[in-house]
Parts: C-alpha cells; structure tokens; sequence
C-alpha cells in the first residue's frame, strides 16, 4: 500500500504511547513527517524512542500543561486528537469509582480535545489538518458505555463545528470513527461486557465479527490508512466528515 508523504510537514499524534495511537504515529513516521508524539505517562518517552520521535509528557486536560507543549511544538500542520479513555460506565453502578470514571471520560475524551485544538491552532499552517479519534460508537450507542458513548457522539459534534469554524483560515477538521480493534482498552471492554452477559470473551467476539461485512478483528497499524489520508492533500476537499473504519460494523 501506497500511503501519502509527509516530508517537511510536523504532525502532533496525542496519545501514541500504545494502541491506535502508537500505530498511527507509526505511519507517519514511515511517511516522513517530523513527528512529536505525546501521552500523559512516561511510556510516551520510550514511545518516541521506537518512532524516532519528540516526546511531550502531557495530560490533555491540563490547559497549562497543554499550552506548554503547544509552545515547545511551534508552526504545526497536523494534528492528530487520538487521546481518550474507555470504560464501562453502568447506570445501575452507583458507587464513587463508577462517577469518577464517567467524569474522567468526559475531561479526557471532549475537554482534553477542546483544550489540545485550542493550543495548537494558533501555531497551525494554512492548508493544516486535524483529525479527531471518535468511534462507531459516537455513530450508534451500546449498552453500559454512556460516558464513553456520549463523549465520542460528542467529539463528531466537535469535528463538525471546528470544520466550519477554522475553514475560513484553511484548516480541516476530521474524524475517524474506528470499529472493534485489538486494544488494551477494547479488550478490557469486551472482557467486561462478556462477564456482565454471563458468556466467553471468544463467544462475544465471535458475535461481534459476525456481525460485519468483512470479517477479523482489526490491529492497530490498520487504522493508518485513513487517519494519513484524511491528513493529506487528497483529502484537501474534505472537511466535517466521520469516517467510518470498521469493516462495515455500522451502516453509514
């Protein structure tokens, strides 16, 4: 597969310590780009090692710590909002841990986005990109996810307005809204979800693989594709928009 180049261009992937995160910042990096990845642990140092990469140690929701590596980033022509948290959130839970979840999902997932964006278009190049991770779940709902289903219908609400607020300076906003991949986080996921229905995690997963057009579970490195493309100039025509990545999980 032929991917765009991104040689003289500097990209910013957030949350590229592991998971989609890392395998998008993998491909850019193949694609040329002077890459700065940034995560809010320390995995993020060794992260960039692999990449070739500058790290930034950051939590997307703190404004100060954000604008601190806004600063050190400088002119900027992509911008990749891949930083997020995923938990089951249940109504029926009650207890302290489950509201701080729901809360946590929601700083990281929409005001972590808010705040990165808002740092960095500033120091944005006219013809720059910006793509947010949202999830087919920003599409459709499921059960037990309410914080993390409502932060990422949140993020494609995010997308739509900035696409028309940053168009006048040549800026695009876009989404991706991955399907089922092997994650730590999907997989805790699906580990919960079969222990709350009372079944295996292989007989869940099969369930859910048979429920899309093409079948198999994704892998990270698998979500480049559209994150380069909807980065680059073949995209140029081409803002506002959720892309679906899921094998056809959820009618578009």
């Amino acid at each position: 597969m032929t991917l765009p180049r991104f040689d003289n261009r500097t990209v910013l992937v957030t949350g590229a310590s592991r998971g989609i995160g890392f395998g998008i910042a993998q491909a850019f990096a193949a694609a040329g780009a002077d890459l700065h990845v940034a995560a809010e642990n320390d995995a993020i140092h060794a992260a960039a090692e692999a990449l070739g990469a500058t790290a930034h140690r950051a939590d997307v929701t703190r404004g100060d710590e954000v604008g601190a590596m806004a600063a050190r980033i400088g002119a900027l022509d992509v911008l990749v909002n891949n930083a997020g948290l995923e938990l089951m959130t249940p109504l029926d839970d009650a207890g302290a841990e489950n509201e701080a979840a729901f809360r946590r999902i929601i700083e990281i997932n929409i005001l972590g986005t808010f705040l990165v964006t808002r740092a960095v278009v500033p120091g944005m190049r006219a013809g720059g990109a910006i793509v947010n991770t949202a999830s087919v779940w920003g599409r459709v709902a499921e059960p037990l996810f309410s914080a993390y289903v409502a932060s990422k219908h949140a993020v494609i609400g995010l997308t739509k307005t900035w696409a028309k607020e940053l168009g006048p300076a040549g800026i695009r906003v876009n989404a991706v809204c991955p399907g089922w991949v092997r994650t730590e986080a999907s997989m805790r996921s699906l580990g919960r979800m079969a222990e709350r229905a009372g079944r295996g995690e292989a007989d869940l997963l099969d369930d859910i693989i048979a429920g899309q057009a093409l079948p198999g579970l994704m892998e990270p490195p698998d979500m480049a594709g559209p994150y380069l493309f909807l980065a680059s100039d073949l995209a140029a025509n081409v803002t506002g928009q959720s892309l679906g990545a899921d094998r056809g999980e959820v009618p578009w």
